[in-house]
């Protein structure tokens, strides 16, 4: 890893579906991935290239970017100073009941429509909740306050809506979905794929890809990539992850890992056994 890039990462010690990322990075680029968690990014310093929901963005310092889960991304430095930001990762579990308590009638379908704002105020929010992660006094009153106060305002946000009445689910690729996730350890062949969905391959290979944003093999692998990374937060080593989750070895378990979160299945784990 160049000197120029770096990935911290560290976890609420307070609330488990939180997590932080500090990243500065020149010569890093992520590969096409999505979070289970709602992302909330402030780019401190430099320029984050990115393509996301079909178009190209590009967030310079004191913007704000969100990504809501599943969202499909990529990611760089666009321009030749370093790239330093800071990502505070939500899981709904956690947000979505402050939400509903905020107003947000049907919060589970909550999202953020806008991907990169000016707002100084979310900016605030976020790096006030980075600042609680990092620090090693904050009690638990003012850490759940601090995330209610974010929740609040992200429920009287312009730009937002309710999925349900947006994108309706298609059965036939939530079937494939559910395939993949039931046979997450295992090799999952296209063929097998095209039968599940009754369509033929390459229809399949498009037709997913409009709707999930990532062909079914990215969504695999990225899908593997999140239950593995969650075993590595509950203590799980990297080689029995690796083998949990149908890697071949550990070698090519680090080369998928890197492109997605930074750092390798070890470093990763190392950095949250230090916060």
């Amino acid at each position: 890893m160049s000197t120029e890039n770096r990935f911290q990462f560290a976890k609420s010690a307070i609330l488990d579906e939180v997590m932080l990322l500090e990243a500065s990075m020149n010569d890093f680029s992520y590969g096409t991935h999505a979070h289970e968690e709602f992302s909330f990014g402030v780019t401190l310093s430099g320029r984050q290239d990115f393509f996301a929901l079909g178009e190209h963005h590009k967030s310079h310092a004191n913007h704000v970017i969100v990504f809501n889960p599943e969202d499909a991304h990529d990611g760089h430095s666009g321009v030749a100073d370093p790239l330093h930001y800071k990502m505070l990762y939500v899981h709904p579990d956690q947000l979505t009941p402050m939400l509903q308590s905020a107003g947000i009638r049907h919060a589970d379908h909550f999202r953020v429509d806008q991907v990169v704002q000016q707002d100084a105020v979310l900016q605030t929010h976020i790096l006030r909740l980075a600042a609680l992660i990092e620090s090693n006094s904050t009690s638990a009153l003012e850490y759940s306050s601090a995330l209610f106060e974010f929740a609040e305002y992200l429920a009287g946000q312009k730009g937002v809506h309710i999925e349900s009445n947006v994108r309706k689910k298609d059965p036939v690729f939530e079937r494939v979905r559910d395939y993949l996730h039931a046979h997450v350890s295992e090799e999952v062949s296209l063929d097998a794929l095209s039968q599940v969905a009754h369509l033929s391959k390459y229809h399949l290979l498009r037709c997913f890809r409009d709707y999930f944003g990532m062909t079914p093999h990215q969504y695999w692998q990225n899908y593997r990539m999140n239950r593995a990374k969650e075993a590595l937060e509950l203590g799980m080593t990297p080689a029995d992850a690796a083998f949990t989750f149908g890697f071949t070895d550990l070698s090519y378990f680090n080369r998928r890992f890197k492109p997605m979160f930074g750092l390798t299945p070890y470093q990763f784990r190392r950095h949250l056994q230090r916060t």
